[in-house]
């Protein structure tokens, strides 16, 4: 079976309204949803099964094939990715089943990063955090890696409310960079804010960001690129979004 064309798909779909065109396009990406579950989670809590993963991430699926829209400069396959990740994330925050132990120390670093950067006026290196948690650097480095499995933590996973409960994603700062937002003069500024932090970046963190939520490679791929092991990827990783997050938490007020 020959594969279909996708442009002629899309248009059936966005232009003629084809419950078939639509079907076409679930089933010709749904592989994006098992690639980004394996690479969400790479070992289940025990009350939460694989096929749930899946379910959640072929919500996410569908909303983007609803939502793209075809005329923007932007892959489809990025911006899928971002919702059926966040469906995933969505889901399991659901669960709950982050132990309160890993919350308090996310919140922990997050503070120390924030707090670091405020007094140095620069993000804060590895070996500067470490000895303000008292930890030896390799210590430091086994806790990144330990933080970033367990509790998930992704771009993805910074989810900002505001007024009738509107949730804004990484899809959303993707997506919607061009769009005009003179009437969503709030959600603008949750955008700005985020693509201020990661601005803010040290090189080899903003890389990561890039490679991994732009251009959809794995951690292990991202290693080959910038010739570390995959855990120096978690590491780096984890210490971008811990960034971000105390970021967004500092300029929370400019949203409510």
């Amino acid at each position: 079976m020959s594969a279909p064309n996708l442009q002629v798909v899309w248009h059936r779909y966005k232009i003629g309204g084809e419950t078939k065109a639509r079907d076409v396009l679930i089933q010709h990406y749904a592989y994006l949803v098992k690639i980004t579950a394996g690479r969400v989670v790479t070992s289940l809590p025990p009350n939460v099964e694989r096929d749930d993963l899946i379910s959640a991430g072929i919500i996410g699926l569908i909303k983007a094939i609803d939502q793209f829209d075809t005329k923007r400069e932007v892959k489809f396959e990025t911006y899928a990715i971002a919702l059926i990740r966040g469906a995933i994330l969505e889901m399991l925050r659901e669960e709950d089943w982050v132990p309160r132990s890993i919350r308090e120390r996310v919140k922990a670093l997050e503070r120390t990063y924030l707090d670091l950067e405020s007094r140095l006026g620069r993000p804060a290196t590895e070996e500067e955090v470490a000895v303000a948690m008292g930890l030896e650097i390799d210590a430091f480095h086994v806790l990144l890696a330990d933080t970033g499995r367990a509790s998930l933590l992704s771009l993805d996973d910074i989810v900002l409310s505001s007024e009738g409960n509107e949730k804004i994603h990484l899809a959303d700062v993707v997506f919607d960079e061009s769009a005009d937002t003179s009437g969503d003069v709030e959600s603008s500024a949750m955008r700005e804010s985020l693509g201020e932090g990661i601005d803010r970046l040290p090189d080899r963190e903003k890389l990561v960001i890039a490679l991994y939520y732009y251009e959809g490679l794995t951690f292990k791929e991202i290693g080959k690129i910038l010739e570390v092991s995959e855990s120096r990827v978690y590491q780096l990783h984890t210490q971008a979004v811990l960034r971000l997050r105390g970021y967004l938490q500092r300029d929370l007020a400019l949203f409510h």
